[in-house]
């Protein structure tokens, strides 16, 4: 490849940079460095490689490129290839990749094409290269990578330069949008361009719906210390802390929601110099908007970034001006930081810098309509890829969710309403008065989430329930708390189970929608329908 050439492609890969260097989603990958997975599915935007020019103008190009490729190519074909090698020319290896995870989702049919182009793609998909063997599917010019405005890389440049420089503490960045306007793809854009300055970056995760290391339904704080070259599902990992909030939204709660968020902070060491990001939720309308208002004051923000979409915000901008005067959830002006509630001082809230990014890709503020790429499907994605964990390393079939050797625990009668269901594993600090028995607490704790189960079954003649965990055992005797959500196992978990005789485990047909209340609960909002408006 030569310098500013690009491979925008569908598919995965595992990819090593023999000579020269590369840049993905932001990440540049050097000659001598590991290899690293890629992951571009149908889910989301396709990945692209583009090679960058050379660091290194004194080198003897072809010399050092043939002892190189001495290891990979035949005589003729390195003599071939070493006529075309320039001083900006780069060099990658691509190889196919086959994990547990890919395995697992492929076991499914609605994932089986994941991987390819999606239908509005299948035009402009090159179909005839040998890359296609490797699970990789280059596509042509007609399709967009990561389009970046100028705002976007005015932003990314002016924070990556914010945390190098010498800044009175530690960055602190908080990222907000509507849906649908690339928050997710700008943080890992953001991540990836930090960990080629820095070893690792701190990451606050805020927004239930769409969380980037676990399952829907929690907030966490990370340590990242590699780079994000996949979407969500594909670099699923434990959080150092996570709290198991059990919504992919916070509208019931937000007051829990807020205080587990301030929780994960004061977890945080204070002392730490490493760049911290926080993500948010895409609600910033009504209680939404004051909850981000509180999340400025709450933490030592030093940036806020303000993504949006056709020359707006799609709400107030969040300068330090009109922080001044707006009304939070739980705060008023004139409120104190975090760090000023901490040391319960009173001086006045520290400035930011705020900055406005314009998002411009296609669809933006939009959600996808193509498979995979529905907000719901993410989750069920990301839930797939956790449960992943429970396969073994080594290739071979997949285990159905029915062949696997679960825990087990002493239950009680209560358990039978949770039954196949997702449970998130908590260590309850304080103690909890009992009777012999498990207790069912009046309202959901704040507490450590360390990973989450499936309650396999119950027996309650031999008094055991049986939970499915990629979890060890060694931090499995420490939990004392399972926290039944509103976050459900995906359909196909249950509904594809290969190689058991008679009826399907969790599954029945015997079900009559006849009986009152059994079909779905439908919401009367008294909204007028686009039918009726010209009727009154």
């Amino acid at each position: 490849m030569e310098t500013d050439q690009t491979l925008c492609f569908r598919g995965k890969c595992f990819l090593t940079c023999l000579y020269g260097r590369v840049e993905v989603m932001g990440f540049t990958i050097e000659e001598g460095q590991q290899s690293y997975p890629l992951f571009s599915p149908a889910s989301h935007c396709p990945l692209t490689i583009k090679a960058l020019e050379s660091s290194d103008y004194s080198r003897d190009d072809r010399t050092e490129a043939a002892s190189i490729l001495r290891k990979y190519l035949s005589t003729a074909s390195r003599k071939k290839l070493l006529k075309r090698i320039t001083s900006n020319s780069s060099i990658i290896l691509l190889e196919p990749m086959e994990t547990p995870l890919t395995r697992f989702l492929s076991s499914f049919t609605d994932c089986s094409e994941l991987f390819s182009p999606p239908v509005s793609e299948l035009m402009s998909a090159v179909l005839d290269t040998p890359l296609n063997g490797l699970g990789v599917i280059p596509l042509t010019r007609a399709v967009d990578g990561l389009k970046m405005s100028n705002t976007y890389r005015d932003a990314l440049n002016m924070l990556v330069s914010a945390c190098r420089g010498d800044m009175d503490g530690c960055a602190v960045i908080l990222v907000c949008g509507t849906r649908n306007v690339g928050k997710s793809t700008f943080i890992r854009s953001l991540i990836n361009t930090l960990l080629n300055h820095t070893t690792n970056v701190d990451y606050l995760e805020g927004d239930l719906g769409q969380t980037e290391f676990t399952p829907a339904g929690c907030l966490s704080l990370s340590t990242v210390r590699e780079p994000l070259l996949g979407p969500p599902f594909t670099h699923q990992c434990t959080p150092e802390h996570t709290i198991y909030y059990g919504h992919s939204s916070c509208e019931a709660d937000l007051e829990r929601y807020l205080e587990s968020l301030k929780s994960l902070w004061r977890r945080r060491s204070q002392s730490r110099e490493t760049p911290v990001i926080i993500n948010t939720m895409g609600w910033v309308k009504g209680f939404g908007f004051q909850v981000l208002v509180d999340m400025i004051r709450f933490f030592p923000v030093s940036h806020v970034v303000q993504l949006g979409h056709s020359g707006i915000t799609q709400c107030p901008a969040l300068t330090p001006e009109f922080l001044r005067t707006a009304h939070g959830c739980q705060t008023h002006p004139p409120a104190q930081t975090a760090l000023d509630e901490l040391t319960e001082s009173h001086s006045p809230p520290r400035s930011y810098t705020h900055l406005i990014v314009q998002s411009e890709f296609q669809g933006v503020g939009r959600q996808g309509t193509a498979k995979h790429q529905r907000t719901n499907e993410h989750r069920e994605l990301s839930l797939l890829a956790y449960l992943s964990q429970l396969q073994s390393p080594d290739p071979g079939p997949i285990r159905p969710l029915h062949s696997l050797t679960p825990y087990q625990v002493v239950p009680s009668h209560m358990f039978y309403a949770a039954n196949a269901s997702l449970v998130g594993l908590c260590c309850l600090g304080e103690k909890v008065a009992s009777r012999g028995g498990p207790v069912l607490l009046s309202q959901a704790p704040i507490c450590p989430c360390v990973g989450f189960g499936v309650l396999r079954g119950i027996d309650m003649a031999r008094g055991l329930y049986f939970l499915l965990t990629p979890v060890d055992p060694s931090i499995l005797r420490k939990v004392n708390c399972l926290l039944l959500g509103a976050i459900s196992l995906p359909s196909c978990i249950l509904t594809s189970q290969p190689g058991f005789e008679g009826e399907m485990p969790y599954v029945t047909t015997d079900y009559s929608f006849d009986l009152t209340g059994a079909g779905k609960l439908r919401v009367f909002k008294g909204l007028t329908r686009p039918s009726q408006m010209g009727m009154q």
